[in-house]
């Protein structure tokens, strides 16, 4: 049977967090409103519609929000050209592939942004597919993102495992049923991770690749092989 491979791409492979939260930042701050910038760290993950629900809450004028998704994306598409992969984020994915497994990049970019992304990992050759939000009817932390990058390539939850580098893909992973691990990279201390669910973690692509022998992905062997017995 099998096997899923699912990976997060903002803060997980690609270093986009800190940019992200600069660009919503002003983006509240040209629409009137004071949001501290580690109020959007702690937010990012979420969809933009969800993310200034969770910082505006419903205090804010909902026409509103068009707008301040717009100006966040303008803001940041300054930034595609310079995008970078963290270390081995590429050989990460390709080491994976090379093992049998199906690999899905799980984002809810699109368009020009998913293009920047994916020329920064540089790494097309080793997936299978990518599950963008405008799939689903609802994004992370709910399961529907990871249910439906599954159903892309026909593989249960119970084989598969998800990276992320947010509580948001913890909790998302926890609610498919799929085991997960956590990168420090996006900036999410590790506690938070590992309460939000997180097996185990990582302080970036390179670490876990050097750790993938003792990793959660051991736990999904391949057909008629046992699974890994070391501690991740």
């Amino acid at each position: 049977m099998d096997r899923a491979a699912l990976f997060d791409v903002d803060g997980t492979l690609v270093d986009t967090n800190h940019l992200h939260v600069v660009a919503w930042w002003e983006a509240f701050r040209q629409g009137g409103h004071r949001v501290p910038t580690h109020a959007v760290h702690r937010a990012i993950g979420l969809p933009g519609e969800q993310l200034i629900d969770h910082l505006l809450g419903d205090s804010r004028d909902p026409s509103d929000d068009d707008r301040l998704s717009t100006a966040h994306d303008t803001l940041y598409a300054t930034s595609f050209e310079r995008l970078q992969a963290f270390d081995r984020a590429g050989d990460l994915l390709r080491t994976l592939a090379d093992d049998g497994w199906k690999v899905v990049l799980v984002t809810s970019a699109k368009d020009r942004e998913l293009t920047a992304l994916r020329r920064a990992v540089d790494a097309d050759e080793a997936l299978t597919d990518t599950a963008t939000a405008d799939d689903v009817e609802e994004g992370k932390p709910a399961p529907d993102p990871l249910e439906h990058a599954l159903s892309l390539v026909g593989v249960p939850a119970d084989r598969a495992v998800f990276v992320g580098d947010s509580v948001w893909d913890m909790e998302a992973a926890r609610r498919a049923g799929m085991v997960s691990a956590g990168l420090l990279c996006g900036g999410i201390p590790r506690a938070d991770l590992t309460e939000a669910g997180a097996a185990a973690v990582y302080a970036d692509p390179a670490d876990l690749l050097a750790h993938l022998d003792t990793s959660p992905f051991t736990t999904v062997p391949a057909d008629g092989a046992p699974s890994g017995t070391g501690e991740p």
